[in-house]
């Protein structure tokens, strides 16, 4: 019966995105269980669906990668939104947050250049398409690790909710800032634009982060979280229009939430509302939970029906992922040694690539023609993702940690916070 659906009207697509969405409960549910990422079990379900579509003579998605960039855009403003407000500043956590932050950028710089090394050696020509190829390929995945480090330890699990955070962001700023100034001849042109991007990207975000936050206190009807949503996915969208690094904007706006009371300081603490901040945290939340939810179950499934399956067969395939992904490993290793010394074990194999790695990579081939290489085969990019997922699987596994249970754990969190401001309530 289903399969004479006509997938081509409303009503067999939102039929078609209802099964989607159920079957991606189950992969969570499997992933919990499991401990295998549930973007790998995603990906696999689009690799399904495609041998499906070929079967039944469908064509494939229209402007599939127009598709894949607006969900995967919208996806990443949602996870970082959604890491922010999982992330706690005090003074007692500032030794986690610098020793992250370093790690994340010592391991994006050296991870990107020694793999650029790799490809302009084996693959590209050119050492500065190299690079752009590699950027994404160093970037660690905070869609997979952030609900796959909850049976850590809590100083390991902070740790990479920290880093993974840092490394999406830097990542794309990088990335970004690479492409707009190489045309740039003279180091400190490049230097000038760079620091004065990152300057006002942060003064602009501290400032809109502050008037969003005090008027969300002030709207008194029940539609104000989407609203808020609009107006950040509006100004990224600008920002990223004008060359700035927006993703600075939704980090701050997440933060000034949920620490309230260290944003808002001295004179400025009579223009908060604690009870008001609370309820609104809370609400976001829940939001940002489910959101990104169903943006990461359409964008993982999209780019597996993508997937060309032949391209996994190839020996030279295999053998420059391999190198890439011991490269990654050891920059990594080299890292954790020097900053976090006794505690590098599960650490060291908590590096999967994921959704900013695809994401970066159909921008370039979307925005920048001029760095796409024919002879990148897009086998190594899947090759690495699941190589990277996989060693992560089988190390927590390995290490006996709990299965992946994040969705059960954030539900839980979110109940205790609605029974406390209940009981504070009454």
């Amino acid at each position: 019966m289903l399969l004479a659906i006509d997938l081509t009207s409303s009503y067999g697509l939102v039929i078609a995105a209802s099964i989607i969405i159920i079957l991606s409960y189950f992969c969570n549910f499997i992933s919990r269980i499991t401990n295998i990422p549930s973007p790998l079990l995603l990906i696999a379900l689009g690799i399904l669906i495609k041998q499906g579509m070929n079967y039944l003579g469908i064509a494939g998605i229209p402007e599939q990668n127009l598709v894949l960039e607006v969900l995967g855009t919208v996806g990443l403003i949602f996870i970082v939104l959604e890491a922010a407000l999982d992330l706690e500043l005090s003074a007692e956590k500032w030794p986690i947050i610098w020793k992250s932050f370093v790690v994340a950028l010592v391991g994006l710089l050296a991870s990107s250049f020694l793999v650029a090394g790799i490809l302009h050696f084996t693959v590209i020509a050119d050492f500065m398409t190299a690079l752009v190829y590699a950027i994404p390929l160093s970037i660690m995945s905070s869609a997979i690790i952030i609900p796959s480090v909850i049976g850590l330890v809590t100083d390991q699990r902070e740790f990479m909710v920290y880093e993974s955070t840092f490394s999406d962001i830097l990542g794309i700023m990088f990335f970004y800032l690479l492409l707009e100034n190489a045309q740039a001849t003279a180091p400190g042109e490049v230097a000038l634009s760079v620091l004065g991007n990152i300057g006002l990207t942060l003064v602009l975000s501290v400032v809109v982060s502050y008037a969003l936050v005090f008027i969300l206190q002030k709207i008194t009807g029940a539609l104000k979280l989407f609203l808020t949503i609009s107006v950040l996915l509006l100004l990224y969208s600008v920002g990223k229009i004008y060359h700035l690094s927006p993703l600075v904007l939704i980090l701050v706006f997440g933060l000034m939430l949920n620490n309230s009371q260290l944003f808002w300081f001295r004179g400025l603490k009579k223009f908060l509302e604690p009870e008001k901040i609370h309820t609104i945290t809370h609400e976001f939340h829940v939001l940002t939970l489910e959101t990104a939810f169903v943006i990461r179950t359409f964008f993982f499934v999209i780019f597996g029906i993508t997937i060309v399956l032949s391209s996994l067969m190839d020996l030279s395939v295999v053998f420059y992922s391999l190198l890439i992904v011991v490269a990654l490993y050891l920059v990594r290793l080299g890292a954790l040694m020097v900053f976090k010394r006794k505690t590098i074990f599960p650490l060291l194999y908590i590096a999967p690539r994921g959704l900013i790695t695809i994401l970066l990579f159909f921008s370039i081939m979307s925005n920048y023609p001029q760095y796409v290489d024919p002879a990148f085969d897009q086998g190594i990019l899947l090759f690495v993702i699941i190589a990277t997922s996989l060693v992560m699987t089988i190390s927590l596994i390995q290490n006996g940690f709990a299965p992946n249970t994040s969705l059960d754990a954030e539900a839980v969190e979110l109940e205790e916070e609605e029974e406390q401001r209940s009981k504070s309530d009454h």
